[in-house]
Parts: C-alpha cells; structure tokens; sequence
C-alpha cells in the first residue's frame, strides 16, 4: 500500500496534510502549516510562509488549469487558505 501522505486518509479536509500525512512523507521533514497569527510570533516561521506562499501561488498560475485555479475545493487552494495566504 502506498504512503498516507499520497492517500485520503493523510489529508487534512481543510487543507494540506494532517499528522499523519506529515509523518509518512519519507523524502524529508515535513512541519505544519504557519498561519499568519503565528508568524508574527517568529520571524523564522514568518519566512517560512512567506516562501510557502510565492512558490504555491506560482504552482497556482502556471501549473493548474483554470477550473483547478477557480474552484474552491481544488488541494492548492485548500493549502493556500490554510496558510493564509
């Protein structure tokens, strides 16, 4: 069977992975989404979602069709609004 983080089950319904997901992904470590809330606690996390957000909302543009762009649902934009972009 395949890794959790490639599956349903390792998927957070609001966006991104859960816990799961997270621990599953063998190709390195994997942290949870920073909200905006929490980068202004720390300025590393705060760099750390500023980087998140220019490179997905690259992804967004130019890789996803514009029904994929448009819908609400679609992963991407789920992932986006988690980290409050």
């Amino acid at each position: 069977m395949s890794e959790a983080w490639t599956r349903k089950e390792g998927k957070n319904p609001s966006g991104g992975l859960n816990a799961k997901g997270r621990a599953s992904y063998k190709g390195g470590t994997l942290r949870p989404p920073v909200s905006a809330k929490q980068a202004k606690k720390s300025p590393t996390a705060a760099g750390r979602r500023k980087s998140f957000c220019a490179r997905m909302s690259g992804m967004k543009s130019k890789l996803t069709s514009a029904k994929t762009a448009n819908d609400p649902n679609s992963r991407i934009n789920k992932s986006l609004r988690k980290w409050d972009c």
